[in-house]
């Protein structure tokens, strides 16, 4: 009989390219990977890891069970969502049970701080039963992981016409559309000239606190500027816009900054809008089509829409409203 919970690490080595990447999105220990694996080509008396360099790829017969596998495994989730639905009614008195199991979440930072930080104590006080660990990662990472089956329910956005890949056993629920300003210093001559939304081509020659060139965000900067010459200029790179917001502060440049999940503003700091374009984002959920019917996913995703819709008319819509 095939272990069913080595394949799963079998595939998080196959999506995430090494045993050590694997057992960091697993929760587990490289050594503790490396057996379930070990485990598997026993029970399989075929090899499925082979070195490669200080690494290792997938043979033939690995790729094979990790392809083959993904059927099985969706058919176990929806055997898993089907019993939870059956149980899920009391037949004494019809009252409805509290949901259990796990659902783990992957979510950009944003989110964590403008979502999750409201959904999780939420959560945990209706549902005590029900785990629900959260992983960061950016969008096309979590994607790869709800994809492989490492994780249940990931929050993602997509910028404008920056292209984020979905694969077919996922569904994707829209949540909202989050709006990024631009933020300058207050004494920033655009904004001592009481400008109430900027082009590129008004921030051509600005030096730019911006994220790393891997980011979804930044390829959202480029694009921001295509057709503008020797723009933008990023000067700083950090992975956390509080830190955009600081380096801004200090003189150092400017800086696009999302709304959600974004502090209060410093009265040193203003935030205003792009235009021709727009810099917004697309936020959704997305989860394995063979998990829709699994109560305690729906309850997590009713939780994070329920969030999700409620800030639209708070803190996100208020800070540039404040900060001008």
């Amino acid at each position: 009989m095939i272990d069913l919970e080595a394949v799963v690490a079998l595939r998080a080595v196959a999506t995430n390219g090494s045993v050590a990447a694997a057992a960091d999105a697993l929760g587990f220990t490289p050594s503790a990977v490396s057996q379930q694996i070990k485990r598997l080509e026993r029970g399989t008396r075929v090899a499925l890891l082979e070195r490669a360099g200080r690494g290792v790829v997938l043979t033939d017969a690995g790729r094979h069970l990790v392809t083959s596998s993904a059927t099985v495994l969706a058919d176990l989730e929806r055997l898993e969502a089907d019993l939870h639905l059956a149980g899920g009614v009391s037949a004494a008195d019809g009252a409805p049970r509290r949901v259990t199991g796990e659902v783990r979440i992957g979510a950009f930072s944003t989110a964590v701080r403008g979502i999750l930080v409201d959904v999780l104590p939420r959560l945990r006080a209706e549902h005590p039963e029900l785990r629900v660990p959260m992983r960061e990662s950016e969008p096309w990472e979590t994607i790869a992981l709800v994809a492989s089956g490492q994780r249940d329910l990931g929050i993602v956005h997509r910028w404008g016409g920056v292209a984020l890949a979905m694969p077919d056993h996922l569904v994707e629920t829209p949540l909202f559309t989050d709006v990024a300003d631009v933020i300058l210093r207050r004494d920033h001559k655009l904004a001592l000239a009481g400008v109430t939304e900027l082009t590129p081509a008004d921030l051509a020659d600005e030096e730019w606190i911006a994220t790393f060139d891997s980011t979804i965000c930044r390829q959202w900067l480029r694009r921001l500027f295509d057709g503008v010459s020797n723009a933008p200029r990023v000067v700083h790179e950090s992975m956390e816009f509080e830190n955009h917001l600081e380096l801004v502060r200090a003189g150092l440049g400017v800086a696009l900054v999302p709304r959600m999940g974004r502090p209060e503003l410093h009265p040193d700091l203003v935030a205003i809008p792009t235009v021709r374009p727009a810099s917004t984002r697309g936020v959704s959920a997305v989860h394995r089509r063979s998990q829709a019917d699994s109560p305690a996913l729906q309850v997590v995703l009713d939780a994070v829409r329920e969030v999700a819709t409620a800030g639209l008319g708070g803190s996100r819509g208020s800070q540039r409203e404040n900060a001008l």
